[in-house]
This record gives structure tokens, sequence and C-alpha cells, in this order.
């Protein structure tokens, strides 16, 4: 990693936000004197806004929602960012056996964290049954040579747990076109950066917190690197006090009962910090630490022990903090 670049005296300091994906985005960076804030402003929504168009289940003319409506066994050609998603999605399925599985959909749906809305009910086994039997990683066939898709039938793809990241990582990828080498992406709590501020200072930040959690503060320095952090407190609700949250595992369609609270992986491209993070999520403390020490990836889980929280760091995360 080259040394950060310390803004020159004439860039002056943008600080940009608005609305994504169902969240806030911010941007922090130092430019050339000839980029104006507007500029900026709509240039950073245009590449989130691309994101959206072509990975949003929400949005019912987007290009995974077009796919997974779409007959069986037709093949469908993908625009080069909703393939890149993809592709790497499958081969984390394929690296975790089905822990991460981006054919997701139905399971999503049914548990009230899809685009089908709320649910009042936990779903029965039978239902449950039933979307599990379309929750086929291994039946999402690719094409890398014309970035294409075959839709085996009623696979509903959902790579929301990947593509939040990858918008950072395209935010990011854009203010380096522009010859912006200062500055600090974030989407939803998912992070990158790079360069320092002009104090000579790097982007610091504290990686994320439960909010009930006594604190387990632990910070790092964003230069090249990305934050992105899974946590069953973002999105769950309660039926007859039970806790049910949105980090569903795919393999027994039920969501994880273990007690990972939240893991944060850092990397330095934030789509794949995002889809490990969920991975090692589902796979718990000791196969998620496995599977950390097995990539050399830099991961922390904080595991809830009766009333209090334990933090557990990877060896890779151990070696950054020395």
């Amino acid at each position: 990693m080259t040394q950060p670049r310390v803004p020159d005296l004439n860039m002056q300091r943008f600080d940009l936000h608005g609305l994504s994906m169902g969240t806030n985005w911010q941007v922090q960076c130092y430019v050339q004197p000839h980029l104006d804030h507007e500029t900026l402003q709509v240039g950073i929504q245009t590449q989130l806004d691309q994101v959206v168009a072509q990975m949003s289940p929400w949005e019912a003319n987007s290009n995974i929602s077009q796919f997974n409506r779409a007959p069986a066994n037709s093949w469908h050609v993908l625009p080069t960012e909703f393939f890149k998603v993809l592709q790497h999605s499958l081969f984390v399925a394929e690296q975790t056996q089905g822990a991460y599985d981006p054919s997701i959909g139905h399971l999503a749906n049914l548990w009230g964290f899809g685009p089908a809305g709320k649910i009042t009910a936990v779903p029965d086994a039978a239902a449950i049954s039933q979307a599990l039997a379309l929750t086929q990683w291994r039946c999402v066939q690719i094409n890398p040579e014309n970035q294409s898709a075959l839709q085996t039938g009623n696979i509903h793809l959902d790579l929301c747990s990947t593509a939040k990241g990858f918008g950072v990582d395209h935010v990011a990828r854009y203010l380096q076109q522009l010859d912006i080498h200062s500055y600090l992406v974030e989407v939803g709590g998912e992070l990158r950066g790079l360069g320092c501020k002009a104090d000579g200072q790097p982007w610091w930040v504290e990686l994320e917190e439960l909010p009930e959690s006594n604190k387990i503060p632990c910070i790092a320095a964003l230069h090249g690197l990305a934050i992105a952090t899974s946590g069953d407190y973002r999105r769950y609700f309660e039926i007859a006090g039970q806790r049910y949250s949105h980090s569903i595992d795919p393999r027994n369609g039920y969501p994880v009962p273990h007690g990972v609270a939240s893991v944060t992986v850092l990397h330095p491209e934030c789509m794949i910090a995002d889809a490990l993070a969920t991975a090692m999520t589902v796979l718990g403390l000791e196969r998620g630490m496995e599977y950390a020490k097995q990539l050399h990836v830099a991961a922390r889980f904080i595991v809830r022990e009766a009333d209090t929280y334990r933090q557990t760091l990877s060896p890779a995360l151990m070696a950054m903090l020395d």
C-alpha cells in the first residue's frame, strides 16, 4: 500500500450526503478547485442509483426483479455491475457450502425482510420448507463469457447483503476516476476510505457498536480499506417475546439462533467485506473464525453471553492493531 497523500493547500473539502438503498449515504473528500459541490453530489447519487436500478428487489423494474420474474430455463445477459456482485456471491456460497446464498429471496420475503413486507406471525414449517426448496445457489448458473445467468424457474435472487458494499466501492471508483485520492465513503454503516485529511491524519473510524452493548471500542485507519458489519440488531422483529433477526441461515430456513450479535470485516473491497460479514454471522463464532483464518481476513466477532458481550478478533485483525 502506497503512503497516503496529504491534500494540497488549494484543495477544498466537501461533505456530501443523500439517500439510497433505504438508508443514508455520506462522502467526505478533498477535491481540486475545478470540481464543484453540485456536480459531485449528482455524480455520487447517480452511481448509487445505478446500483439500485440493477440490484434492488424493491424496485419492480430493476434488473434483479426482472430476472426473478423471468420464465424457467431462460438465460439473461446482466449489466456488468450486477454480474460482478452475483458472481462473487456465488463464490462465497460455494466456499461456505450455502451458509451464504444469493438465492435467499423467498426466505427473506417469508420472514418479513423482503419487498413483500413485514409479517405478524412466525412462518410455519411447511412454508419454510417450500421456500427452502427454492433457495438453491447451485441452481444459479452463470456464463462469464457474455455475463449471463440462467433462471431455472422461480429462483429469487437477493443481493442486499452485498449490493450496499458494492455501492460503496462503486462510489470510491467514481471518485478516483475524478482524481480524488482522499475520501471517506459511507452507505448505511459500510465504509471505505483512502488517503488522509488536511492535517495529515488518516480517516479514523470506530467499528460499529451494538446499541445495547457495553462499549468495546475498536478503531481503524481507512487507507485503502473498507469496513462492513452484519448484526442481528440492524433488522429484527419480536413475536411472543422471541426475537427473530434478518440473519437467516439459508441451509435450514430459520434466523440464526446462536449468540453472534455482530461480525465486522475489514477488506480492501467493501463488496467482499459485506458478503463475508454476512457469511460469518451465519457460520457462528467457531466456524466463522475458521473461515476468517482460512482467508487471512481481519474480522471482529461480538458474542452475547448472558447479560454481557465478548469480543473475539481474528489473527489478521489483531496484527493490524499491534
